[in-house]
């Protein structure tokens, strides 16, 4: 989030209501019944302050029935209230989250995978979880007391011009101060703190995640101690955030208990100053001082949420960036639906990740027929896995085009060129699942008899069958249970289902002993003949039956040798 420009916060809090939606109805009568609530708090001290004073004798006004039938009616709606107001909001608030993790999930859809390469996967699953949970706070404890420190004061200033003026002029500022200036410069001070909080935490699961995935390297190589240091740093850092943030609240907290003591001082004073001149009505005046009281309790629940706000805020930030990240590739409207893969090619092909980023493809040209078998080698880095991302559209080209069947790849809907072309990299995410349902990732569908013929294609059955429960094995977060050489042939299995016309492989044999890579060579060769393959690897062996095997060099590609004279 570096480098992002700040919305303001009246663009945020604009942004936050529009996705209220369908939940509006329901927030509103939260809101209303927090209205009400605070409303009856006012009538509770107000009708309380004339029944005490009814019954001393000091006023003749109403009967002590009405005013305590009146006080005890202002109780039982502050508890009934009170307890809407929270159901309320917390369901609506609740509801929105789940439609907004759905939504975020889209956004990550739409974005992925090319925009992702240069986020820590921590921080986006802290944007997803921890962010998204923290705006609840917004629609669940702000919008009410948002309303109220407007409508409370106005009410209070109201009675408080009806005993006399110069409680208005003394009660003003203060309600300007408490419910304007006050939380205005309380969000300007934390906001950085808040966002820097946001960002440390993120950067801070992003860690914890590396250090667990990582946990047995960081055993082997004695990298505890360092790692823990790490960890202990970036800790530090959060707490130095929270106590800023500690810090900022309690003198939030405090500064209205100031000025309500300053305003109840004044009204002190000008009630003194009056009495002796005849002025004012001493039953109205208590009446007064108990209602501004109820005020001032009501009116000093913004500012005690104005710390939470700051993180709110400083998450909704944060995930508003991430939706509006634009993709790196982007559909055409009128994008074109690919059938049967016939040629692929290459037309002086360049390519950088950013602009002003070295070339790493550069006036790159290939052209590669239906059911011929590719291999292209190269030093680590120098691009290989780059050419694959560029024919399956993670990215655009920076120069020249690539075309199927004679069709750029920008006028091809994304999904069916994917559909048509199956990626097979060198490391295959396992989900939580059973390893059926990874083999049927790309084809739910598929029936258990097609599972286990891919499975036994990709020479996984046997080792499959020794799971305790076979397909219906569960392979547990990590999918720990499998080896490197393991997982790659469910990667393998997943294409062999769902027999695309074109197999691209990234390093498809790093993880598997000779015995298997021979045997996973073999059923290409035998299964797959009239497909198209392209193999990048830096084995020599795993482009042993390739048609043709190109060496990427200088961001060009520069034909090796054939197949048949391979080493």
């Amino acid at each position: 989030m570096a480098g992002q420009k700040k919305r303001s916060l009246r663009r945020l809090t604009a942004r936050l209501l529009r996705r209220v939606g369908d939940q509006g109805q329901t927030l509103f009568q939260s809101t209303a019944a927090s209205v009400v609530g605070n409303l009856s708090q006012l009538g509770l001290m107000g009708f309380g302050a004339l029944l005490i004073l009814r019954c001393t004798g000091h006023t003749a006004s109403g009967s002590p029935p009405l005013w305590g039938a009146l006080a005890a009616l202002s109780s039982a709606l502050i508890v009934l209230c009170r307890y809407w107001e929270g159901y309320l909001s917390h369901a609506g608030a609740y509801r929105l989250l789940a439609r907004e993790r759905i939504s975020l999930y889209r956004v990550l859809g739409r974005l992925a995978p090319a925009c992702l390469t240069d986020r820590q996967k921590g921080d986006i699953l802290s944007i997803a979880t921890a962010d998204i949970e923290t705006i609840e706070f917004f629609f669940a404890h702000t919008i009410g007391p948002a309303i109220t420190v407007i409508l409370l004061p106005l009410i209070t200033l109201t009675i408080a011009g009806r005993c006399h003026p110069l409680f208005v002029w003394a009660l003003l500022p203060v309600y300007i101060c408490m419910s304007v200036l006050l939380p205005l410069a309380a969000m300007g001070a934390g906001r950085d703190v808040g966002t820097r909080r946001r960002e440390q935490l993120g950067d801070m699961k992003s860690l914890i995640l590396e250090s667990v995935c990582g946990l047995r390297d960081i055993q082997i190589f004695g990298h505890a101690a360092r790692r823990l240091a790490i960890v202990a740093a970036k800790d530090a850092e959060i707490n130095r955030s929270t106590h800023w943030l500690t810090l900022h609240r309690q003198i939030v907290t405090a500064a209205p208990v100031f000025l309500v003591y300053l305003a109840r001082i004044a009204l002190l004073a000008i009630a003194s100053y009056l009495a002796p001149q005849g002025n004012g009505d001493p039953v109205a005046l208590v009446a007064l001082s108990f209602v501004v009281s109820a005020s001032f309790s009501s009116t000093q629940s913004l500012t005690t949420v104005i710390s939470s706000l700051l993180e709110t805020y400083a998450a909704a930030e944060r995930i508003f960036a991430l939706e509006d990240a634009e993709p790196a590739v982007a559909e055409a409207e009128d994008a074109r639906i690919l059938t049967a893969v016939e040629e692929i090619a290459f037309h002086d092909v360049s390519f950088r990740y950013e602009a002003d980023a070295d070339l790493i493809l550069d006036h790159l040209s290939l052209t590669i027929r239906k059911g011929e078998t590719i291999g292209i080698m190269g030093e680590s880095g120098i691009g290989k896995s780059t050419i694959l991302r560029l024919l399956l559209r993670f990215w655009d080209v920076s120069g020249g085009s690539i075309t199927v069947n004679g069709i750029p790849l920008r006028q091809l809907s994304p999904r069916s060129l994917r559909s048509r072309i199956a990626l097979l990299e060198q490391d295959v995410f396992l989900f939580d699942d059973t390893i059926a349902a990874n083999i049927a990732f790309g084809k739910p569908q598929a029936s258990p008899e097609e599972i286990a013929r891919a499975a036994g294609r990709a020479r996984l059955h046997d080792f499959i069958m020794t799971l305790p429960d076979g397909y219906e094995t569960r392979m547990g977060e990590t999918a720990s249970r499998l080896s490197g050489g393991e997982r790659q042939r469910v990667g393998v299995a997943r294409i062999m289902l769902i027999d695309p016309d074109v197999i691209v492989m990234d390093e498809p044999t790093s993880n598997l002993d000779i015995f298997n890579e021979k045997g996973l060579l073999k059923t290409l060769s035998e299964v797959y003949s009239d497909k198209t393959v392209i193999i990048v690897s830096h084995r020599v062996s795993a482009l042993a039956g390739c048609d043709r095997v190109l060496d990427l060099r200088d961001g060009r590609l520069v034909e090796r040798r054939s197949g048949s004279e391979s080493e």
